[in-house]
Formats: C-alpha cells, structure tokens, sequence
C-alpha cells in the first residue's frame, strides 16, 4: 500500500533522498524576535563555555570532567573517586531536570540551550550564509560547476570551519584535564606533548565532520534525546505548533490574492508559501503536526509571523502551544506527571544539598595492610601495621597533620622522618603507619579503634580501624 503524498513525512526524513543518499538542507536565513533572543543566549552560552574551565572557585575549575583521572568538578565543587555517588546524584538531577523541560515545552533544551544547535547555527551556519549566501544562493553554488568563485568560497569556508573545530577542540580538552594544564601545554609548545596532541587532532577532525557534513543529522539520526521526545511529550506539552484549526480551516490552505475574503470562502490563513519550511534547519514541514526532527528553533515562527504581518492577518499560526491548547483553547497547567517530577527534582536536590553540606574537605581511609596479623613486642606492648590515605579536596594544602587514638592508651608511629606531613591541594598523601596498645587494655582478639585526623591542632577528620590482638582462653 503507498503512503499518500502528505504522509511521506512519518516514514522518511527530510536529508535523506529516496534513492538513500544525502539531501544536503540548504535553510533560509532566519530573521525575526525569537530569532533575536536565541542569540543573545547562544552568545552567552558560549562565552560561558569557552570560559568556564579557566573560571576559578576556590581555587577549584569551575567545570572539570577529567575522567581519566576520575576527578571532576561541578560548579567549583570537587569530586573525587570517593565522592563518585554525589557525581552520579547531580547527573541524576540534570537528566530529571532536562525531562521535567521536555514533558512541559517538547524539545526546548535542543532549539536554545543545546551545543550541538548553537554552534550550528549560530556559528557556523551564521559564517556559510556570508560567504555562500542565503538559501537561493547556496542552492545555485551546489549546482555550479568548480570554477574559480565556488572554489575560492569553498576552500574559505572548509579553513574557518576547520580553524572553528580546533578551537572547539581545544575548549573540550581543557574541560578533560584542566585550564591550567592546557595553557601549560601550549606554551610549551605541541611536540612537547605529542600524546595530547594526537587525541586534540583527532577531536577537531570529529568536530569539523560534524559541523562540515553531518550537521543536523546529529539531531535527527544520532541524538538519544530527540527519540525520547515521542515518549515524554503529550497533547499538554508546550512545542513550537502549526495552529490547524485557523490555518486550515474547512477547505484547506490557498495561496494567497489580494483583496479575497479567504474567510467567506472557508479557507485557513495559511497561505501554503512554504516558508516555514525553507527556513527550517532540519527540513521538516512543520503544518505536518509534531516530528522527532524539530528541534524547536522558533524559525518557523519568525518566519511566519513575518508573512502573516505582510498578507494583514494575525500572527501566532504557528506558535509556542499544546495540542490541547489548539483543540479547546485550554491554558497550560501542571500535570501530574510534572508535579511528580518536580517532586523527585525537589528530593534530588535536597538529598544532594545535604550530602555536599556533610562532606568533608578531607578524607582519611586506614586500612591493615593485607596480609599481616599482629606483632607482639616487649613490655606487652601489640603492635598492628596500616597504610593510610589522606584525599585532599581543597585548594589550600594542608600542614602539620598528625594521627591520634581517642580514647584509647597507645602510640601511633608513621614510617617516615617524623611524625608530622603536609598533604598538598587537591592532592593525597600515602604512606605506612604503626598502632601499638598494651595487651591488658585489648578487651578480646579485635578491638575497634578511633583515629583522629590533625592538622597543627584542628580536628579535621575521625575514621575508625580493626586492632588484632592475641586470641583469650577462658
């Protein structure tokens, strides 16, 4: 059975042909006030992401994912291995957070806040349209054979794009090890660290194929989050929306003749211009009703507002509106699925609050060393051999520390010069201590035993070990 001709959109997309190649999407510029205010945002996001791994809090990166050394930091608050389940809480709430967005306004995340589409179309798709031209333009130069003129705008654009990845490629590493080290390697210069500069290389390239080829089939093939959008979104959902009901009204869309009375006639004010859809970065026809490709962008609305103020007809045909809000001219409300997830948000966020307020700038871990049992010295004296590991969290380094037993007689001796050592910021310190007790103060063969941890003389963090001791018989 054919699909009919308004329904080829629900088993196919726009950047593929049907003989299965590329259908390269050349867009109409955008103009309009969304238009505007979504690049007051990207401007600043960007700032904020090219600045953010040299922004310091604390002396903490404000943002730092260096997985290879499993340390990050989330809004200049450090986490360490030790800290991996307050990691995985915060990541927990970003996606509650990102799904709480998608059930109430569908996939604004994408059109306004996502990288992928701000650097798309607010950088490089911004630098093709001056120097390839708006839509018409560019379909004509697709077509021109390689003469001097398409190979001088071609070479122009593959260098800046290229220019682009790598900067975008540089920014990425500084959020993988760090600002300072990046700065650090670059001054040294690139055959000083051909280790990073390999994977560098490599990344720029994947970033130049992105934005030079793949472009939006990233949303529209390879993106997990777009295929969540037919799951999460329903007809109470806020989404960039064709209005049906006025644009078709009862015998369809017409094009457009001064001085007709579309009305009397029973046509909807959609003109069928097809505007909305030249300008649309993914293809899609969006009077076609909701699809997984429409990031919404808001050009369409732009766009058609600018058509509807032409023609003298009210703006808003396509629009921010639910299903519900076309059909029944209902306001939007709360729904129970969002009031449960702005409940789980609320927990998240109060049970994470709660665990970064508990934690400490240290972290101190005894444990026996493996293997051994007791040694019994003159004097009854019982002593039990450690290692230990003190975790730095903050930027200061920490002097002067020094283990002490609470409660409880005995000596604890480091294997070291002294009985003393300074733990470096952000750093950890590692090493082999001696715990010795009197046999007459062990109450049996294990005994629980309290350490605390000192810097000069400020209790900074308690852990707890296991003494042995010879066995009793009654």
């Amino acid at each position: 059975m054919e699909t009919p001709e308004n329904e080829v959109f629900r088993d196919s997309i726009a950047t593929i042909s049907e003989e299965g190649k590329r259908n390269w999407i050349f867009p109409k510029i955008p103009s309009g006030p969304f238009y505007e205010k979504r690049k007051i945002v990207s401007y600043i996001l960007l700032a904020f992401l090219f600045a953010a791994p040299f922004i310091k809090v604390n002396g903490n990166q404000f943002l730092m994912f260096n997985v290879l050394e499993r340390r990050f930091n989330i809004f200049g608050f450090p986490f360490w291995p030790q800290d991996f389940h307050l990691f995985v809480i915060s990541m927990i709430i970003g996606v509650v957070f990102i799904t709480l967005f998608t059930v109430g306004f569908g996939r604004i995340f994408c059109g306004w806040i996502c990288p992928q589409t701000i650097f798309m179309e607010m950088v490089f798709r911004r630098i093709e349209f001056w120097i390839d031209g708006d839509r018409n333009k560019q379909m004509r130069l697709a077509r021109q054979k390689w003469d001097a003129e398409k190979i001088r705008k071609r070479l122009l654009k593959w260098f800046i794009f290229l220019i682009i990845s790598f900067l975008i490629a540089n920014v990425f590493l500084a959020y993988l090890i760090g600002g300072d080290k990046l700065l650090k390697y670059i001054t040294d210069g690139p055959t000083s660290h051909m280790g990073t500069l390999i994977p560098l290389l490599i990344f720029t390239g994947v970033f130049y194929f992105v934005f030079a080829w793949f472009r939006e089939q990233v949303c529209i093939i390879a993106c997990p989050y777009g295929r969540l959008q037919g799951v999460l979104l329903d007809n109470k959902s806020i989404i960039v929306a064709y209005d049906h009901k006025r644009g078709e009204a009862e015998n369809g869309r017409k094009k457009f003749r001064k001085g007709e009375d579309r009305e009397a006639l029973g046509y909807g004010d959609c003109i069928d211009c097809f505007q909305c859809v030249h300008v649309c970065p993914t293809g899609i026809d969006i009077r076609n009703g909701t699809q997984l490709e429409c990031v919404n962008c808001t050009a369409c609305i732009d766009e058609c507002d600018t058509i509807m103020e032409k023609i003298n007809l009210p703006k808003g045909l396509i629009r921010y509106a639910s299903e519900e809000n076309i059909e029944k001219k209902a306001p939007f409300k709360l729904t129970a699925r969002m009031k449960g997830y702005i409940a789980v948000l609320v927990i998240l966020i109060g049970v994470l609050a709660g665990m970064l307020a508990l934690r400490n700038d240290v972290e101190a871990r005894i444990l026996r060393l493996p293997g051994q049992l007791y040694e019994k010295k003159d004097n009854n004296i019982i002593s039990n051999v450690y290692t230990y590991k003190l975790v730095n969290k903050t930027s200061k380094n920490i002097e002067d520390v020094s283990f002490k037993l609470r409660g409880t007689e005995g000596t604890i001796e480091l294997v070291s010069t002294s009985d003393s050592f300074t733990v470096d910021a952000q750093g950890l310190a590692e090493g082999t201590l001696f715990i010795e007790l009197n046999q007459a103060d062990l109450p049996g063969d294990k005994h629980e035993l309290m350490i605390e941890v000192y810097s000069k003389d400020e209790l900074i963090e308690t852990t707890s070990v296991t003494f042995l001791g010879p066995r009793r018989f009654n």
